[in-house]
């Protein structure tokens, strides 16, 4: 694994997609666990509406994004959150992934430290060092089910003041979800500290033990990022939305106009009907359930550590202290000699991440079915 000089270090699941994908360029057959990619397309009326729109000249939109789409999304958090919102305070982004650049640049000053979990999302930290801004790490543990709690951010921000806490749930690789007041805690922590709170929310609707809170439904202050990608099966169309508290609404659309320009037109266009083919985005949902008990019994018969599968998203992130203490060698052989596709633990925590092993169950019933086969013969021979 290689680490540059200012921090920056492979995405490691990525890395392992493409080492996938050249062994089924040679013929093997691979079961797809690194990646958290529905297996199933898009919503039918989302294709149907971006082939309707092909014809026609697609230039840029609005910086913000097309106005159908950020009045449906306004609708969307009165429909799903109880909260209204100005559509003014929306903007169409090329994924999360944009919406975090825009959301650093717009809430902080070059070099400001910004804090997250530990583990968690990598590109969190990749993208933070990757424009020059600091990192701080508040670990979380598998004790309080990966969540974290009000009095740590205050420990950490004790250890060392951060400007920003950036925090998702359902949490990416743990799944691991706060409820209401575990989210108002965090809310009210951050503001007594003067720390612009961030809520990842990409994995929203993805919940097996309750519904999601959304920040919204607390705060206006919050900075709000999520994505057409988990939920609505969007991945590739590079779609997603924030949410901008009033005060900085105006210097992230400058941003935008200047970093990004606008999101895709023919995925906003998509993007605008998928809001509207919830009932679809469920069924998927239901697939990922029943893949989430089928993969959390076979992880733990075949002796892995897993004494949680989570409250939402769709991953398993599971100890492998029985296997093997280095988790990108375990991944590299189980990939080569089973053809089981998985990511890491220390893609998502350089510190403890190498005793882990992020599964994800996002695929179809029959892929998992076939890896954890593989899995049992993989480990039966040592491994």
């Amino acid at each position: 694994m290689t680490i540059s000089a200012d921090g920056l270090m492979p995405f490691l699941a990525m890395d392992i997609l493409k080492r996938a994908k050249a062994l089924e360029a040679r013929g093997r057959v691979v079961c797809h666990l690194e990646v958290g990619e529905p297996g199933a397309p898009p919503a039918p009326r989302v294709i149907e509406a971006v082939a309707r729109a092909l014809p026609e000249p697609q230039g840029y939109t609005n910086a913000k994004g097309l106005t159908g789409l950020r009045d449906g999304l306004a609708g969307y958090y009165e429909r799903q959150h109880g909260v209204k919102i100005d559509p003014e305070l929306v903007l169409a982004t090329m994924g999360s992934s944009a919406g975090f650049i825009l959301a650093f640049h717009t809430a902080f000053k070059p070099g400001a430290r910004i804090a997250i979990t530990r583990p968690g999302y990598p590109a969190y930290v990749n993208t933070l060092l990757g424009l020059g801004f600091s990192v701080a790490e508040i670990p979380v543990s598998a004790a309080n089910g990966w969540r974290l709690t009000g009095e740590q951010i205050a420990a950490a921000h004790a250890r060392q003041p951060f400007e920003g806490l950036l925090f998702a749930s359902p949490a990416n690789p743990t799944g691991a979800a706060v409820d209401r007041a575990q989210l108002a805690e965090i809310v009210a922590t951050c503001a007594r500290l003067g720390v612009q709170f961030i809520s990842d929310e990409i994995y929203h609707g993805l919940d097996y033990s309750g519904p999601s809170v959304s920040a919204l439904e607390l705060t206006r202050d919050a900075i709000v990022i999520n994505s057409f990608s988990k939920y609505y099966c969007m991945t590739g169309w590079r779609i997603g939305w924030m949410v901008m508290p009033e005060n900085l609404v105006r210097r992230a659309e400058i941003l935008q106009q200047n970093l990004f320009i606008s999101a895709p037109t023919l995925s906003q266009i998509g993007a605008t009907v998928a809001l509207e083919e919830r009932d679809y985005a469920e069924e998927q949902k239901a697939a990922y359930a029943k893949n989430r008990l089928l993969l959390g019994q076979g992880l733990r018969e075949l002796g892995f550590e897993l004494p949680s599968m989570g409250d939402g998203a769709f991953y398993a992130y599971a100890g492998i202290g029985r296997f093997s203490n280095d988790a990108m060698d375990f991944c590299l052989r189980l990939l080569d000699v089973a053809g089981v596709a998985a990511t890491p633990g220390v893609d998502f925590d350089r510190t403890d991440g190498n005793g882990y092993v992020r599964f994800s169950y996002a695929g179809t019933q029959t892929s998992i079915e076939m890896a954890l086969e593989r899995m049992r013969d993989f480990t039966r021979a040592g491994g």
